[in-house]
């Protein structure tokens, strides 16, 4: 396994010294692409990473290590960043000269059967305010 050193200096009151930490690393298996990949951006909280190429955005997971979604874009663009909240993806095109805004919903399947319920299973949920 590659082994690489890192050096810190640190400094305090009325000490300066420098303390090393060693860095280890491992491949992941590799990733099969669909087209060459133009650029990449990863979520805000690490666990996803999004890789734009000529017409998608492939959403990978790096907790499951693999490719959860993709979604179709127009093959124009060529540069991807995801916006501080985490909640869109901003893909740019410099030879057309265009910004695009995709907004995020993140949906997520909770199990509920074995919970206790109050009331019919297929009770319609209102807001009652």
């Amino acid at each position: 396994m590659p082994l690489l050193l890192v050096v810190f200096f640190v400094v305090s009151v009325g000490f300066v010294g420098s303390v090393s930490a060693e860095l280890e690393w491992k491949f992941r298996k590799p990733v099969p692409l669909t087209s060459a990949p133009l650029d990449n951006a990863v979520s805000t909280d690490g666990q996803l990473l999004y890789v734009l190429s000529a017409g998608e955005i492939m959403v990978f997971s790096l907790t499951q290590n693999k490719t959860i979604n993709t979604i179709p874009i127009e093959s124009e663009y060529d540069r991807i960043s995801v916006s501080p909240k985490g909640d869109s993806l901003i893909v740019t095109s410099s030879a057309g000269k265009s910004l695009k805004i995709i907004d995020l919903e993140f949906i997520y399947n909770i199990d509920i059967s074995g919970l206790p319920l109050k009331g019919p299973a297929n009770a319609p949920v209102t807001d009652n305010r």
